[in-house]
């Protein structure tokens, strides 16, 4: 829910005031930041897209027709660009030539290596870790997700519960090491 104070603040950054703007970034970045290394495994990638976000976030913030869902809007456009670079990712590792590097990267070839809790959500599905992210770490509501994603409230839980299931398995992997 969005205060009095932070309303004014969102309409006087879309009426071009840049220090409302400025204080917008302030407010939301460590929020916008968690989520992308949440979904990207790489904080520079994270902070990249974090960048990327906020500049997109200004360019576009008139086009926003309630003040109200800031949040998720910033949000909206945040998980975007994550779903792009991984996107990217893959088709860069599609196109790879040299497949003794993943060979070589101990995580995947030690069976004794240890997963961290970021490691084993980045074993899930784009959806999955999403969910995960945006309700547990994050703190939005089904209701929140539905509309963030663009998917029903249904589809939420139940990519909810199967992510859960999915990290817990992954977890569980790291005990039996």
């Amino acid at each position: 829910m969005v205060d009095a104070e932070l309303y004014h603040i969102i309409h006087g950054a879309k009426d071009g005031n840049q220090e409302a703007f400025a204080e917008l970034v302030r407010r939301y970045k460590g929020h916008v930041y968690r989520y992308a290394v949440g979904m990207l495994n790489s904080r520079m990638d994270a902070e990249d897209v974090s960048q990327e976000a906020f500049v997109k976030a200004f360019y576009s913030l008139s086009g926003l027709d309630n003040e109200y869902a800031f949040s998720s809007w910033m949000m909206t456009i945040v998980s975007n660009l994550c779903k792009d670079r991984l996107k990217k990712r893959n088709k860069e590792q599609d196109f790879r030539d040299e497949p003794d590097e993943c060979i070589a990267d101990s995580s995947v070839s030690d069976p004794l290596a240890k997963l961290s809790v970021e490691e084993s959500l980045a074993r899930l599905s784009v959806d999955h870790r999403e969910v995960i992210l945006l309700h547990d770490v994050q703190g939005y509501q089904y209701e929140e997700i539905a509309k963030l994603l663009n998917v029903p409230i249904g589809t939420v839980k139940s990519r909810l519960f199967t992510a859960r299931m999915s990290l817990r398995k992954e977890l569980a992997k790291e005990d039996q090491e």
